[in-house]
């Protein structure tokens, strides 16, 4: 009986248009594919070009943009929140849109921009941020240093002032 089984040919045929028709269909889906991927690289190299240059500007080291989750953390930072908001991205379904919102409505009025602005950064995110990197918009809760865990208030009137010794006279 094994014989038997061994002995018997089976025999499968595929006709010409139903080869084409799949490879079309994987044609079409490759295709598909690609043109999601593309507009997506791009809007994330903006993003990470607008935030590499507003991190800057805030006195971050720009490298600091291309990594996930800690870039959410500093600019939770840079909009004078306590980092560990950015916490809230993590809540199921509304937190990334919540945050979104929390740090745009604080972020807008640190560079001197108002509610219009903050809307903007909401629903325009790579764009927004390209306009506050690389515009005349001045950070103004301070600068972050590397000695500080978060940004330190600049208070021109507390730095100390280099004293001139009074000249002799003659």
């Amino acid at each position: 009986m094994l014989n038997q089984i061994l002995a018997t040919t089976y025999t499968y045929s595929l006709d010409a248009s139903s080869a084409a028709d799949a490879a079309g269909l994987g044609a079409i889906f490759i295709t598909a594919i690609g043109a999601a991927l593309i507009p997506a690289l791009i809007i994330a190299v903006v993003t990470i070009i607008g935030l590499w240059k507003l991190f800057e500007k805030a006195g971050y080291d720009g490298w600091k943009a291309i990594i996930p989750f800690y870039n959410s953390y500093i600019l939770t930072e840079m909009s004078g929140q306590n980092g560990l908001m950015f916490l809230i991205m993590f809540i199921p379904l509304v937190g990334p849109s919540i945050w979104a919102i929390l740090v745009a409505t604080k972020l807008a009025p640190a560079f001197g921009k108002g509610t219009g602005f903050a809307i903007g950064l909401v629903l325009l995110t790579p764009i927004f941020y390209c306009i506050l990197g690389f515009g005349n918009a001045q950070y103004q809760l301070g600068t972050h240093s590397a000695e500080s865990d978060g940004p330190a208030p600049q208070d021109q009137a507390s730095a100390p002032q280099e004293q001139t010794p009074p000249q002799a006279q003659a």
